[in-house]
């Protein structure tokens, strides 16, 4: 059964993924111990793709590109923190958590009344200004 919020998550990994490589090209980094993290960020994203629960690999490799690329950190998608949680969050402010924990309620409403719910499109109606036009 195909999984919005999943699938969504998948494409913000393979983006990261994009990011990581480009990084590999600029020769900022070891090639070697480059390569070998992405083989590694590569059967994360083929772990998920078969078995969605097994976030916890995920939480490694994220918490990992902080402490290997802080020059990307900001490029590293705020979703995906979130959707692996753990030590994740700890890059997180606490005003970014409370958003996240409110659309994971609003998520969960919708799939208990059977709605459909886009995760990216619920985040963007959330961090809109309060005076800002809604549709």
């Amino acid at each position: 059964m195909a999984n919005p919020y999943h699938d969504y998550n998948l494409a913000l990994l393979a983006h990261l993924r994009g990011i990581l490589l480009a990084m590999g090209e600029t020769e900022q980094v070891s090639e070697e111990s480059h390569a070998l993290f992405l083989e590694r960020f590569d059967e994360l994203i083929m772990t998920l793709r078969n078995v969605p629960e097994e976030r916890h690999m995920g939480q490694d490799m994220i918490c990992q590109v902080f402490h290997r690329y802080p020059q990307i950190a900001h490029l590293v998608p705020r979703d995906l923190l979130w959707y692996f949680g753990g030590d994740c969050l700890h890059f997180m402010p606490d005003e970014e958590i409370e958003l996240f924990q409110r659309l994971e309620e609003r998520r969960y409403e919708a799939e208990e009344n059977d709605e459909p719910f886009d995760w990216n499109m619920e985040r963007q109606l959330m961090t809109m200004p309060e005076d800002g036009p809604r549709h």
